[in-house]
């Protein structure tokens, strides 16, 4: 299998969004906003929880792949370049997540 990176599916999120193309699931979302967008995010996460707990494997990955397409649509409608991300993850590696979430300001 090909690799396929998130960084593809940023660019072709972002392609589909300008498109204007009322077929397009990720151009709908982009026209109504972030308030829509974030919502499904919510509904996938949710999906994907209720797919671990039940040990449904298949569904897991099924929903893992919504939820992953839906959490880049909200980084495009906000501005966040997926690099963003990538680089606060990259700068956690160096340190426990106890300590990482320890240093995070209160509140």
């Amino acid at each position: 299998m090909a690799e396929f990176s998130f960084s593809e599916l940023e660019a072709i999120i972002g392609e589909r969004a300008r498109s204007g193309d009322p077929d397009s699931w990720t151009a709908k979302l982009f026209a109504r906003g972030m308030d829509k967008a974030a919502q499904k995010l919510g509904e996938e996460a949710v999906e994907t929880v209720i797919a671990a707990v039940k040990g449904d494997k298949q569904g897991l990955v099924s929903e893992s792949a919504d939820l992953i397409y839906h959490w880049l649509v909200v980084l495009s409608i906000a501005g966040v370049p997926l690099n963003d991300v990538l680089r606060e993850l990259e700068s956690r590696t160096g340190r426990s997540g106890i300590a990482e979430k320890a240093s995070r300001p209160k509140g």
